[in-house]
């Protein structure tokens, strides 16, 4: 029985999974979706990024999971690689939908060095948050106007310290059991981080014809790729 962990990106907290959890609860497995602090029902709770490295690893260790499938989105790729290294052998395999990967010293906007200069402002003039996104952001993500404004309904103002946190590892993330999720819409091609670790053997490439946020847009083909990762675990 494979234990899913699953984590959504910037804004995001564990309700986002919500139409992607029966589709692997059907299949027989555990999920577990994570609520980062300062997010959603967690609003008010300081967090840095190793913060949401604790959240996540915490979970594992709180709860005993074992044969564990992480699965990180868009910026919680970030944390979610540091807890994949940290949960040892109870680690069955990593899964970044769409994400960025950490690299030890480098911080979330480490990685967008044209809009690093315009998250870390947005960040100043919110007190310390980075504000959710509006409307015209989503556009062209393959959401519908309901998606669209249930993603917008349930966004938070996102700690802005785990954005600037530079991540701590180990080791190269490439020496991970992964897969990698791209949502062509988004961009068509992986980052050039993200093109470098999939040298790896240990890791494969999955694409969607959707956008960012596809646990909205094609929620049951994402828990299909899910389920096939857990399979590929197995």
């Amino acid at each position: 029985m494979t234990q899913f962990v699953l984590v959504a990106g910037a804004w995001l907290g564990s309700w986002a999974w919500g139409d992607v959890e029966p589709g692997l609860r059907e299949a027989g497995h555990g999920v577990h979706p994570l609520t980062l602090s300062g997010l959603a029902e967690k609003q008010g709770v300081a967090a840095g990024q190793r913060t949401h490295v604790e959240d996540i690893t915490g979970l594992v260790e709180r709860l005993d999971l074992r044969d564990v499938v992480l699965v990180g989105h868009s910026y919680a790729g970030i944390p979610v690689g540091q807890a994949a290294e940290r949960i040892g052998d109870r680690l069955a395999h990593v899964v970044f939908v769409d994400s960025n990967v950490p690299a030890d010293g480098e911080s979330f906007v480490s990685g967008w060095p044209d809009g690093r200069a315009g998250v870390e402002a947005a960040i100043t003039a919110n007190g310390g948050f980075w504000p959710p996104p509006a409307a015209a952001d989503c556009a062209d993500q393959g959401l519908t106007d309901e998606q669209i404004a249930r993603f917008l309904a349930g966004s938070t103002p996102h700690p802005g310290a785990t954005l600037t946190e530079p991540a701590a590892l180990t080791r190269s993330p490439g020496l991970l059991p992964t897969t990698y999720v791209k949502c062509l819409l988004d961009w068509p091609e992986p980052s050039a981080a993200v093109a470098e670790l999939l040298k790896s053997e240990r890791w494969r490439l999955v694409t969607m014809d959707t956008g960012h946020w596809p646990m909205f847009s094609q929620p049951g083909e994402l828990a299909r790729i899910l389920l096939d990762a857990a399979g590929k675990a197995a």
